[in-house]
């Protein structure tokens, strides 16, 4: 059967770094790792073509080689799944439909033949088997869990790597904690489970082997749930394995507990990790309690950023306003926090209750959803908030209008600076970040609104901690995208 994987296309928010990859000259930041996947799983006699529409365009001549259709996406992808759908049924093909999206919305797409819900590694072969004999259901759908030990390498041959600015790779899923606002514990569970480090060196291997030389993003929703494998067998796989190779950059998302474990860090910081998401969400402790954040709780944040960042870890935060205990005066506490830690990469949204969470399953209750779950970053809710709409409205207006205002964003990007521990194996001056400097230096240096913050953040960093330009330069760029995104969608 010929089978086309589509992935479709992400709206222009806080993660999509649209404005940022242009600098670069890629189309997007990360290649679609679950399709990938999904793909090897598949019979090899199988003909695969991939198609990620935000690198590449879907032709008539992709659908008329079709067979079938197999598409996957997140709940932001929603709009551009449905086009891609609509498109697919004129053509008069079969479409399979996987993902998040439709693991929590499946009612709402009519056109799509069939779903294969959860983790494909369960889901995918009953699939196959029943397609085989003739009489496939039109819903596959499970409450186990994969063993992912088991799950084979992405089929990276199906996609060009020159056109996406980092790479992917699946250590585990699942987390122990249970944040109210989340639904990866849903989708996932509470148990984390993990692949060997042999399998992980195997993929890094496939990775290097096809010419990647660039940064790889562990997507992991919690890097750090199992410690104790990291720090034994893991990390000292990905150490040896870095020696005789030119040095990869990794990133990754933890919980701030990571900050209490220094071997830990320090064993991720000689492995090649530079930075590491974290959901901060609010300086406020009656929000942490609200959202059930414990492991957020009853610490001083700000030093645990700060301890990160001191061994290496740049931490880029995640920030939410409009919890129910949230007052006006929040809006200025997170403004304060975020410049007081140095996190450059600050992503604030408003509060939403994503299907399968105890946040959703409560506003349900209280009458109080308001649609779909929308993007966060994007000044949007589907929740009725306790603080008047308006207040919570223009009070998140103002966090993003300051935050990434020149001024203050490139005062930020100093205190950042000026904390860091640089690893050693920085990153250094390739053609690449070459290329993009001079970009940004036309750009932003002479036609920018904030040329003059630019250049003396430029000149600050060669004169006091020069290893760090090209990360200078990056930030800049980072700066110039989340304006964008925040004078578009926000402002």
């Amino acid at each position: 059967m010929n089978t086309l994987l589509l992935y479709p296309a992400f709206p222009d928010t806080f993660w999509s770094f649209k404005h940022a990859l242009k600098f670069i000259h890629k189309k997007s930041a990360f290649p679609p790792l679950g399709l990938l996947t999904v793909a090897s799983m598949m019979p090899r006699s199988w003909p695969k073509r991939l198609i990620d529409i935000n690198v590449t365009k879907l032709t008539e001549k992709d659908l008329t080689w079709a067979d079938s259709v197999f598409i996957s996406a997140m709940a932001v992808q929603r709009e551009s799944a449905r086009q891609i759908i609509t498109r697919c049924n004129k053509a008069g093909l079969k479409v399979i439909a996987g993902g998040p999206l439709f693991t929590d919305e499946h009612a709402e797409f009519k056109a799509v033949n069939h779903f294969l819900l959860n983790e494909a590694e369960l889901t995918l072969p009953f699939f196959l088997e029943d397609l085989k004999q003739g009489c496939a259901a039109q819903v596959y759908r499970t409450s186990e869990f994969a063993d992912i030990r088991k799950t084979p390498p992405p089929m990276w041959g199906l996609i060009d790597m020159k056109r996406y600015a980092a790479m992917s790779i699946q250590f585990s899923r699942g987390c122990p904690f249970n944040c109210d606002f989340c639904n990866i514990t849903a989708l996932l569970g509470h148990r984390v489970r993990i692949k060997t480090a042999a399998q992980i060196i195997t993929e890094l291997d496939c990775i290097y082997n096809l010419g990647w030389r660039g940064q790889i993003f562990f997507v992991d929703d919690n890097f750090i749930g199992n410690k104790k494998y990291l720090m034994t067998d893991l990390l000292p796989a990905i150490i040896e394995w870095q020696k005789d190779k030119k040095q990869i950059h990794f990133n990754t998302e933890a919980s701030v507990n990571l900050a209490d474990n220094e071997p830990l860090m320090q064993l991720m910081v000689d492995a090649g990790f530079e930075s590491v998401f974290i959901g901060i969400e609010t300086p406020a402790e009656a929000g942490l309690a609200e959202c059930n954040k414990r492991q957020n709780k009853n610490r001083d944040l700000v030093a645990s950023v700060k301890r990160m960042h001191r061994i290496g870890l740049q931490v880029q935060g995640g920030f939410i306003v409009g919890f129910d205990s949230d007052t006006p005066s929040i809006f200025q506490r997170q403004i304060d926090f975020i410049q007081k830690s140095g996190i450059v990469t600050a992503m604030v949204g408003l509060l939403n209750a994503p299907p399968g969470t105890r946040l959703y399953n409560r506003m349900k209750q209280e009458g109080r959803l308001a649609g779909l779950v929308t993007c966060n970053t994007d000044g949007t809710t589907n929740i009725i908030p306790r603080m008047d709409l308006k207040t919570l409205s223009d009070g998140y207006k103002k966090i993003m209008g300051q935050i990434y205002s020149p001024k203050i964003y490139y005062e930020r990007v100093k205190t950042f600076l000026k904390d860091y521990k640089a690893p050693k194996t920085h990153i250094k001056m390739d053609f690449q970040r070459c290329m993009a400097f001079i970009r940004s230096s036309i750009r932003l240096g002479i036609f920018g609104k904030e040329r003059f913050q630019y250049w003396k953040l430029l000149l600050w960093t060669l004169h006091k901690r020069p290893g760090l330009l090209p990360l200078a330069i990056t930030f800049a760029i980072y700066g110039h995208h989340f304006r964008k995104v925040c004078e578009i969608h926000i402002l």
